[in-house]
């Protein structure tokens, strides 16, 4: 049955690729696979392969990668994705030797893609359990590791009609969770060799804290120098519901600056928020000069890369997503010592689960929660540092995954 899937799922990514451009990507890009590893893969090199679903699953994957480049430089990284979104923005990334897509898992593209490359061992990031590629693995005798995994009791692994399907969970050398829960749930289905690790991407934003940018026109609209300048709220990933609540408070408030680096970078949503806003000097990042950006009360975001970095100009940030499929990254925003906001849709994130816990994280469920908040956090400084030294405490005590994996495998 998986086996059809899979068929058919690559049947319905040829003919989207017709109407989407999305598709398109990935299938001219799954096709050309076969042929970027025949002509650069290097018959004596020996890979460590890497596979990430997307974005966010490289970034977990990244400080791994990176240490092993830097110990172990006798290994080449290849490095894929199934996502064009993984894949369109870091295709020049320059710490993997090869990046290309990730075939669809039928049992002839995996023949093929590992007949190409034959790793010497492979890692698959937090939700990849690819049926056909991993049994090939184990059947070559090549070890394979499940990193940042993490396991919930309604997955299909843990159904009784899932039997089938969960025994590509068995094709794993070792699986590194982020959670004890994810361990037990794993030991109840017979899988022992489970190490609860962590998440590595804890390491990772303490990675950007440190490799984080100036941006001079950022400092210029903080009036970074100034004792008596205003306080900063940066809003990072957001849609248009996060919107319609913290710029309703803005608007009634002129003792904050506001800085929104919104999700969809488009010119329909960029007008919404600039509809929202009322009676603000507004200005885009890409149009700011030194001269209109230091009397503006509004900096939109209006480009990629800029958000990791923007969060140190913060005083408070909220993190967008929580009123739709769920919150983006709080950890990039947590590790610069302030509170994080974020909307109701969090409590399969385990990494905001943990921020409310400690006192670092807050959920809004609407404008009269997020008002109720600000309010504080206005008038009490000393509970808003309080609670951002508790965000990136929080950080800091759950770093250090990669370590744990890399000593837990032989390399």
């Amino acid at each position: 049955m998986y086996n059809i899937i899979m068929y058919v799922i690559q049947l319905c990514i040829a003919i989207g690729s017709l109407f989407s451009e999305k598709l398109r990507k990935m299938w001219r890009g799954e096709q050309e696979t076969i042929r970027t590893l025949r002509e650069k893969v290097e018959p004596d090199a020996q890979y460590v392969w890497f596979h990430a679903a997307s974005l966010g699953e490289f970034e977990q994957g990244r400080p791994l990668i990176e240490q092993i480049r830097k110990d172990y430089p006798q290994y080449k990284i290849l490095l894929t994705f199934f996502s064009p979104s993984g894949y369109e923005v870091r295709k020049d990334y320059e710490g993997a030797d090869i990046i290309t897509y990730l075939p669809i898992d039928t049992v002839g593209n995996a023949r093929r893609f590992l007949r190409a490359v034959r790793p010497v061992m492979a890692f698959f990031i937090k939700y990849e359990f690819w049926y056909n590629y991993l049994h090939i693995l184990q059947h070559r005798g090549i070890p394979s590791y499940s990193v940042s995994s993490i396991f919930r009791p309604n997955q299909i692994f843990f159904k009784w009609y899932g039997h089938g399907y969960g025994r590509v969970l068995r094709c794993f050398s070792r699986f590194f969770v982020q959670n004890e829960e994810s361990k037990n749930l794993l030991n109840k289905i017979g899988i022992t060799d489970a190490l609860v690790v962590g998440d590595t991407r804890f390491d990772r934003v303490l990675q950007i804290k440190k490799a984080s940018k100036k941006l001079p026109l950022v400092e210029k609209f903080v009036n970074i120098d100034a004792t008596d300048r205003k306080k900063v709220f940066v809003a990072g990933s957001s849609w248009q519901p996060d919107e319609e609540i913290f710029v309703k408070y803005f608007n009634e408030h002129k003792d904050w600056k506001l800085i929104i680096a919104p999700h969809v970078i488009g010119e329909d949503h960029l007008k919404s928020i600039f509809s929202l806003l009322k009676d603000k000097r507004v200005v885009r990042y890409t149009q700011a000069t030194e001269e209109n950006v230091k009397e503006a009360d509004v900096l939109i975001i209006d480009c990629f890369g800029l958000l990791s970095s923007i969060y140190h100009y913060g005083d408070i940030a909220y993190v967008g997503g929580g009123f739709g499929v769920g919150i983006h990254n709080v950890l990039e925003a947590a590790v610069w010592d302030i509170p994080v906001l974020f909307g109701p849709n969090n409590k399969n994130f385990a990494e905001a689960q943990g921020l409310l816990r400690v006192g670092g994280g807050f959920e809004v469920s609407d404008f009269e929660s997020f008002s109720k908040l600000m309010t504080r956090f206005t008038v009490d400084t000393e509970y808003r540092n309080v609670c951002g030294s508790l965000a990136a405490t929080y950080v800091e005590n759950l770093a250090g995954a990669t370590n744990k994996v890399l000593s837990n495998i032989e390399l």
